[in-house]
């Protein structure tokens, strides 16, 4: 998968991407970051590439132009017109969905604002999605747009080394992980759970199960709501709500 960051600052996304298990995919070929400097396409001999907005106003807003000639430019490249997500607190807010379905693309573009936003006028023209990180307000769209990006990459194929870490993490079918343990088996009197000393697959399984629906019951029980329960899991889950009536 082809990740192309639309940004002011360039160096941020270079030295955050190509680090741990994401440069390691990088550097075997199932994935590619490119960060695109916004700046390298104004027309203004100084480089700028904000303006003070109209109507007046605290701050400087992106230029429609710069933007607008750096996605053709990566589009006459690559051939295609692939989906660009604009990183804004108005978006939706980005979960694990969001992520599998955004997987599924061969190419995929983030345009970063920054300032007091972008002018309106080039996010209609080229957008197709609109993306938040949660409801708060950050500097600037490069944080949040690598979130995204490792969140996504952990997705593909060959990634991550052992493909389950991907389908059983936090969010799977709506629940949160459950705990985990390493050596040793005592640490300042703690011990590991029994059960998973046992060598017992099936009651380690059980296990662990039972404890991602306690977790998501008492840490997020508003993703149960969605959460994909088998008739054992419903009943393990009235049991807990009965217990804490």
């Amino acid at each position: 998968m082809n990740f192309h960051v639309l940004t002011l600052f360039p160096e941020m996304i270079e030295n955050g991407l190509n680090t741990s298990i994401l440069g390691r995919a990088a550097a075997k070929g199932l994935l590619s970051f490119e960060a695109i400097n916004i700046r390298d396409y104004t027309l203004e001999r100084h480089g700028q590439a904000d303006d003070y907005p109209y109507g007046g106003g605290a701050g400087m807003v992106m230029q429609a132009e710069p933007i607008y000639r750096a996605y053709e430019a990566l589009t006459e490249r690559i051939g295609s017109r692939p989906r660009v997500v604009y990183l804004t607190p108005q978006g939706r807010v980005f979960n694990q969905s969001i992520a599998r379905e955004l997987a599924a693309e061969k190419e995929l573009v983030f345009l970063c604002g920054h300032y007091e936003g972008v002018d309106e006028r080039v996010l209609e023209m080229i957008v197709t999605d609109e993306l938040s990180a949660g409801d708060y307000v950050l500097t600037g769209g490069e944080l949040p747009a690598m979130m995204m990006i490792d969140c996504i990459s952990r997705l593909i194929p060959g990634v991550l080394n052992n493909q389950d870490s991907a389908e059983f993490e936090s969010f799977h079918d709506n629940l949160l992980e459950y705990p985990q343990y390493t050596r040793p088996e005592v640490f300042m009197g703690k011990r590991v759970p029994e059960i998973l000393l046992s060598g017992h697959h099936a009651n380690i399984e059980k296990w662990r199960r039972e404890q991602s629906i306690l977790r998501t019951f008492k840490k997020r029980p508003e993703l149960l709501e969605r959460a994909a329960l088998s008739e054992k899991d419903q009943e393990f889950l009235r049991e807990l709500m009965q217990n804490k009536a």
